[in-house]
């Protein structure tokens, strides 16, 4: 099924771009509010969320965005941006709900990785909840290490990092 993959970089303000992180966004939010509120987040919160990160951030030359397509359509998204000397930072790293477990996730990380090295980045660091069980597993499995928080950020529990050859 790898064939029916492809990953290549995408201005963060595409309209594929757009509608893959509204549902990153609600996906990541709606789980947090279930896990502590009981309750799946409310419209406006969401609206606002989504508007509070444009993703220009994700932009060259400091940054970039990636999609990957499943047979030609927008499935997954990562990004990276520069997070000081040597080090980039992968963030919003997306595949969706139906098409997850066929390789699209560690092939976005690889092509994130390797935007990364284009960057100027030596190692790649992130954080991540610790309710994103799977997104935890995908990073030990393709060699990110557990490290000291880098950040305070209120949703950040686990941070790794993963130098790059």
């Amino acid at each position: 099924m790898r064939n029916s993959w492809t990953v290549s970089p995408e201005p963060y303000d595409s309209p594929a771009a757009a509608a893959l992180w509204r549902a990153y966004y609600t996906e990541v939010s709606d789980r947090w509010f279930l896990l502590h509120e009981g309750r799946r987040t409310d419209p406006a919160e969401l609206e606002r969320g989504v508007a509070s990160e444009s993703g220009s951030q994700l932009a060259p030359p400091t940054g970039q965005l990636l999609i990957a397509r499943y047979a030609g359509e927008p499935a997954g998204t990562a990004g990276v941006r520069l997070a000081g000397t040597g080090t980039a930072e992968l963030t919003r790293v997306y595949v969706r709900e139906e098409l997850r477990g066929r390789g699209g996730a560690a092939l976005l990380v690889g092509a994130a990785e390797e935007a990364a090295r284009g960057l100027g980045a030596t190692r790649v660091r992130l954080d991540t909840r610790a309710d994103l069980t799977e997104a935890r597993a995908l990073y030990a499995r393709l060699g990110y290490a557990e490290t000291e928080p880098f950040n305070d950020d209120v949703y950040a529990e686990h941070w790794f990092v993963k130098e790059l050859p």
